[in-house]
């Protein structure tokens, strides 16, 4: 199982015009528990189930695995997903070494936009675009599991 490390930050300022691609996505949570979350997404014209472990202390690291299965079963385990949908934008956006995947949220969510960085180690040293703002790294209320229960919305 592989271990995904990255840092969350929100974002402040325009970012868009650097980026290099944008794709939709659509996703539900058949589990949203924090010990281990089960998500079925619609990424552009793919489909995937990912499993998500408890994240580390920091909330910076935690273990992952993903499989792409067909769009129409992604569509089939949608209904059978927890109450809450969460239907965002992804941009990837250069920076240095890295690209920043940069989440810009619709619906109940609507307003929020979220920029993560994945990383090799949770102490890696990264370039900060202008644009990026406060860092919320494991801040719970950030995971898109916890955003389908407590919209950004209602906060």
């Amino acid at each position: 199982m592989a271990k995904e490390i990255e840092r969350k930050f929100l974002v402040k300022g325009e970012f868009k015009t650097a980026a290099v691609k944008a794709t939709r996505i659509t996703q539900g949570y058949l589990s949203s528990v924090p010990e281990r979350t089960v998500r079925v997404r619609i990424k552009g014209e793919k489909g995937f189930i990912t499993i998500k472990g408890i994240g580390s202390q920091s909330g910076a690291s935690r273990y992952e695995w993903e499989k792409e299965i067909p769009v129409s079963e992604v569509q089939e385990l949608l209904q059978l997903c927890e109450p809450g949908v969460i239907d965002k934008t992804r941009y990837l956006v250069p920076a240095g070494k890295h690209t920043f995947e940069v989440d810009e949220f619709y619906g109940e969510n609507q307003g929020l936009i979220v920029a993560e960085v994945e990383l090799s180690a949770e102490d890696e040293a990264f370039e900060k675009p202008e644009w990026l703002g406060e860092e919320v790294t494991g801040q719970v209320k950030y995971y898109n599991s916890m955003l389908m229960k407590n919209p950004y919305k209602n906060w």
